[in-house]
């Protein structure tokens, strides 16, 4: 274990090689389209809609099914249990997340120019927290729309928590809630540039020499 922690940090100046470099150009390509696909997809069916209603949320807005009607229908449903307007406005991510997007893209094409092992591992840990802050605002924005209930409304609720993902009985829809196909964009940015860390060290190892007796 010491061995092996010793070549990791001596691996982290060793400058990226070719296969690396070209896995990072091509992560910070792959990920430019999460910025105009939808991240997430959310659907509510029942009795009285048969066919569903759907929501998208992307990376700076959000975007009913149906040419956008079906969040106006969301937001009609939602006054009489309560529940808050969607708004874009509300949505402080919708401002921050196309920068940190772009600042990822550039930071990553630098890696490819002139990164180092340690500049990939950085933005590795940066996606990772960065994913993972992204998806526990998500929850924390479902929760506070089911929480926060007017209760002048029409329609008595119990206080609930829409699916961060699959599938959950909210009143009288069926909710299902799950990445969509920008999402995927993001997750091969991740792949890529564990790839390229991987190519790096495992060349940095094979170059070091021997262990001093």
């Amino acid at each position: 274990m010491r061995d092996m922690l010793r070549k990791f940090r001596a691996s982290l100046d060793f400058p990226l090689v070719t296969k690396s470099r070209l896995s990072a150009l091509l992560a910070a390509l792959v990920i430019i389209p999460g910025l105009f696909l939808p991240l997430w997809k959310l659907e509510f069916t029942s009795t009285q809609y048969p066919e569903g209603l759907e929501l998208y949320i992307y990376s700076n807005k959000l975007y009913g099914g149906d040419d956008g009607n079906d969040l106006t229908e969301i937001n009609v449903l939602n006054h009489y249990i309560g529940m808050a307007e969607l708004r874009e406005e509300d949505f402080t991510e919708f401002k921050w997340i196309p920068l940190v997007v772009s600042i990822m893209v550039v930071l990553t094409l630098r890696a490819a120019a002139i990164g180092t092992l340690k500049t990939l591992l950085d933005i590795l840990v940066s996606t990772v927290y960065f994913g993972g802050f992204s998806l526990w605002r998500f929850w924390y924005m479902l929760h506070s729309y089911g929480h926060n209930l007017d209760p002048r409304a029409a329609v008595k609720v119990a206080p609930f928590t829409p699916p961060l993902f699959g599938t959950k009985m909210v009143g009288q829809f069926t909710v299902t809630s799950y990445p969509a196909i920008g999402m995927y964009f993001f997750i091969l940015f991740g792949i890529l540039v564990l790839l390229g860390i991987y190519f790096t060290y495992k060349t940095a190892v094979r170059m070091m020499p021997a262990k001093p007796v």
